[in-house]
């Protein structure tokens, strides 16, 4: 029984009646069975991609939608379903009248959110890429859309600048004779695709904000990656200087978690069409894209460290394919994979003339030559030539130098100073190393301190440095010019930009900031060690690193190389020629049998896991089976084996390029096989790794 009551507003509510003297409150009678549910009367199906990264378990999934859920389920909504006893997230893909499971369907569970967060573009993209890479489109999905933000769904999203948008001038693009003409394919709505090799000096983020600009007044969107958040700020600083405010957000994980989302919900929600980000921004919901942009495609960043270790400028390039886009690969150097582009013909070249590029790149010297060895007979030697010094002392007088140095920490790689040897640990083998002007040679996997070392092959006590790091290299130059300002710019702290006044910039690969004007010349530290690598793309990506350092200095500027003169990468720098290195580089490939020119997965794992695999995987016709090796030595997390070695296995597969989609799916097939019997311990998979030396 139950009395009305009124509250304070006049409402009349129910009280539970008061329990009889002597007894207790009645208690509700419970239900034995749950409440039969109704499906939904209009597509009743559900076909959703469940949440989990077994190869076996790759494909669609049918549910029923509940009448209940019918509204909230929504092609493209998270949703959470009953799937081995456990309550798994997915994505519900789409809706259909019936399904071909012969069975009893389940029902959905629940309904995460109704928010459509995988479109039809993104799912088909990560499907296609999914399938090139021999991995799962979970996993795929795990990259392409964010983790939820419940708060910023709610919110209403940032952008949405309204009216008519005009195309800008062509800016940048007027001193590339194919410039304009890109432009305006652009602007007519088609697709051109090209491989610009841009011209030293700072103005490049604003050629790509002028791209952008051109696509969206035609009315379509665009994606920008760029290798890191430095790289975004710039090219999000030039978009907004083209655009104008609110026409388009910067995807970067520095955001935080919430604001990503926030800004990702933007572009969803088609309140921008223009995307700038790191890799995971290859994915962006940019509606009716017109336009993807890679910049420094030869920057190993843009390969996810995750699975299926997809590489942007493949899902660009996939992308633009599926939705009719044009495409922009551009750099101040070219790789072997864009002239591959080129020669395919998949894109065009976009460049300057010779006269224009005179005009704007530095003067390139080189420490090694001939007549540089007459003067100064050392210089072969020498870790900072002659020449390097009295360049870097005439430019300092007048603005900031930059001296680029391949390897960060004080002294990286010791040796013995009788025999050459490399000098390792007493206990575990490990590398010595000496991390600071008054620290002790130490061991790099256990940190056990040598100083009683000595050599077990000639008995000297004494060691040499092999490899010197930028802060050694800072305390050296800050004795040599002891009235100028030494800055660095590494691991520890990268800088952004610098002041153009006189000073000394020591920087890592990758780290060297922009300097206010340009640097007054540059000094390009141990040719050697980026060239001696033990790497297929050693001197590819050692051109890279210099024309990167190089295009930061002013027109008229003085670069110095120390490195040996007559090497074809170094005559690639000093005649500022990317692209004839770029077309002798595929050559040599195509002749050995090397990517770009040819496709290669491998395979790596422990070696029954590797064989075993290898032995269950058919192979497509012209597949040619390299190995299995052991690999080599890690350093990154110290010993894995007995004395310091690694027990894994690899094996390379080679395969013709046309034939890289057949071998992905043997290799996928092989892995599904596995993961059906519960195998653990599955033989990682990768189809076009960067390392194959």
């Amino acid at each position: 029984m139950t009395s009305q009551s009124s509250g304070p507003d006049g409402v009349l509510f129910e009280l539970p009646a008061a329990p009889a003297a002597g007894g207790k409150p009645e208690k509700k009678k419970r239900s034995a069975r749950p409440a039969p549910r109704a499906p939904a009367e209009r597509l009743p199906v559900a076909r959703v991609v469940v949440d989990t990264p077994l190869p076996h378990l790759d494909r669609y999934f049918d549910y029923r939608v509940p009448a209940d859920m019918d509204e909230a389920a929504v092609p493209g909504c998270r949703v959470r379903v009953r799937f081995n006893n456990r309550r798994l997230a997915g994505f519900l893909a789409e809706r259909v009248e019936e399904s071909e499971f012969a069975g009893r369907l389940a029902y959905l569970d629940s309904v995460v959110s109704p928010e459509p967060v995988l479109t039809p573009e993104v799912l088909g993209l990560s499907r296609a890429v999914a399938d090139r890479y021999a991995g799962t489109l979970s996993d795929v999905l795990r990259l392409a859309v964010p983790p939820r933000h419940a708060r910023a769904e709610k919110e209403e999203p940032a952008g949405g600048a309204g009216g008519e948008f005009a195309a800008p001038g062509p800016g940048p693009w007027a001193d590339y004779p194919d410039g304009p003409a890109f432009l305006e394919e652009l602007a007519a709505g088609r697709a051109p695709r090209a491989v610009w090799s841009a011209l030293p000096g700072p103005d490049w983020p604003e050629a790509i904000a002028v791209a952008a600009a051109t696509a969206l007044a035609a009315g379509r969107g665009t994606v920008v990656v760029v290798p890191d958040g430095r790289d975004v700020e710039r090219v999000d600083a030039a978009l907004a200087s083209v655009l104008g405010p609110d026409r388009h957000v910067a995807l970067t994980a520095g955001l935080g978690p919430a604001e990503r989302y926030r800004r990702w919900l933007a572009v969803l929600r088609d309140r921008v069409r223009v995307v700038v980000g790191t890799r995971a921004a290859a994915f962006a919901p940019v509606r009716d894209t017109g336009l993807v942009v890679l910049w420094d495609d030869g920057d190993d960043v843009h390969a996810d460290p995750h699975a299926p270790y997809p590489h942007a400028r493949t899902v660009l390039s996939m992308r633009a394919h599926r939705a009719g886009a044009g495409a922009l690969i551009g750099g101040h150097t070219r790789t072997t994979d864009a002239q591959m582009l080129v020669e395919s013909g998949w894109a065009g070249r976009l460049a300057a003339d010779r006269a224009t590029l005179r005009r704007r790149a530095p003067v390139v010297r080189a420490a090694g030559d001939d007549r540089e060895l007459e003067r100064d007979g050392a210089a072969r030697s020498a870790r900072l030539p002659g020449l390097a010094l009295r360049v870097a002392r005439e430019a300092s007088r007048e603005g900031a130098v930059l001296f680029q140095v391949p390897r960060r920490g004080y002294l990286a790689t010791l040796a013995c100073a009788g025999c050459r040897e490399p000098a390792r640990c007493d206990a575990c083998r490990g590398p010595l190393a000496v991390r600071g002007s008054h620290a002790m040679p130490s061991c790099g996997w256990c940190g056990r301190v040598a100083g009683a070392w000595s050599c077990p092959e000639c008995g000297v006590n004494r060691m040499r440095a092999v490899v010197v790091g930028d802060r050694r290299t800072a305390e050296e130059l800050g004795r040599a010019f002891p009235s100028v300002a030494v800055r660095t710019s590494g691991r520890d702290e990268v800088l952004s930009r610098v002041p153009g006044s006189p000073s000394l910039v020591v920087a890592t690969p990758g780290a060297e900031p922009a300097a206010e004007g340009g640097y007054a010349a540059a000094v390009l530290l141990d040719g050697w060690a980026l060239l001696n690598r033990l790497d297929l793309r050693a001197t590819e990506e050692t051109l890279r690193r210099w024309l990167s350092a190089a295009a930061l200095v002013r027109p008229g500027g003085t670069v110095v190389v120390c490195a040996e003169a007559s090497s074809p990468v170094v005559q690639s720098l000093v005649r500022w020629d990317p692209e004839g290195f770029a077309e002798r580089e595929l050559a040599d490939r195509r002749e050995l049998g090397f990517p770009p020119a040819v496709s290669m997965a491998s395979v790596t794992g422990g070696p029954e896991h590797v064989r075993e695999l290898l032995d269950r995987v058919e192979l497509p016709e012209g597949v040619e089976l390299l190995g299995p090796v052991p690999v080599g030595p890690e350093r990154a997390e110290g010993p894995s084996g007995p004395g310091g070695t690694n027990t894994a296995e690899r094996a390379l597969l080679r395969v013709p390029r046309a034939g890289v989609g057949d071998l992905a799916r043997a290799l996928k097939a092989a892995a599904a096989a596995r993961s059906a019997r519960r195998e653990e311990h599955q033989a990682q998979i990768r189809v076009d790794p960067l390392q194959v030396v």
